[in-house]
């Protein structure tokens, strides 16, 4: 292996050079790859359908299996490539408005649950007072924007030890 490769993400998955605002990729680029496994793996089976019953060592039953489950893949990837709908900035709207109290500080990470990978904002939120009193959890569905859960509880970290810039 060459010593001058680097394994290196995307340019549109990498944010560490990035200005402004990021947008985060769209669930829906699942089905691009999820076509092309079932593509491939049609081809695969018409292959093996069209060789007839002389075994091959290419072209055997083991094609066919593989095509099959190329096949299987790719449709499970077209049922997961859901249409990224909310964004962050909508999902920390929603979770805002769940969690009752003004926010300061917050952070959205994405997620999926089920097995159909529905997409799913993962939502922190702390009060905006210096230190932050509260601080709130929420689920927002990233297809319809719904908030799926909410928790919200006193700060529990001890902020005393810290030096606080004073406020004017």
């Amino acid at each position: 292996m060459s010593e001058d490769y680097v394994d290196e993400l995307p340019e549109d998955l990498n944010a560490v050079d990035f200005v402004g605002p990021y947008l985060f990729p769209n669930n829906s680029r699942r089905r691009i790859p999820g076509i092309l496994y079932i593509l491939t793996g049609a081809a695969c089976i018409a292959w093996w359908a069209a060789q007839g019953d002389d075994s091959s060592a290419l072209v055997n039953g083991g094609l066919a299996l593989g095509g099959a489950a190329l096949v299987i893949v790719g449709l499970y990837q077209l049922q997961g490539g859901w249409d990224l709908v909310v964004d962050e900035q909508d999902a920390l709207v929603a979770a805002t408005r769940s969690v009752g109290f003004p926010v300061g500080h917050a952070s959205a990470q994405m997620a999926w649950r089920g097995l159909r990978s529905r997409p799913t904002w993962r939502i922190l939120l702390y009060s905006n007072e210096s230190p932050p009193k509260s601080r709130g959890f929420a689920m927002v569905d990233g297809v319809d924007g719904e908030v799926l859960t909410t928790l919200v509880e006193d700060n529990p970290e001890d902020w005393s030890t810290l030096e606080l810039p004073a406020e004017d």
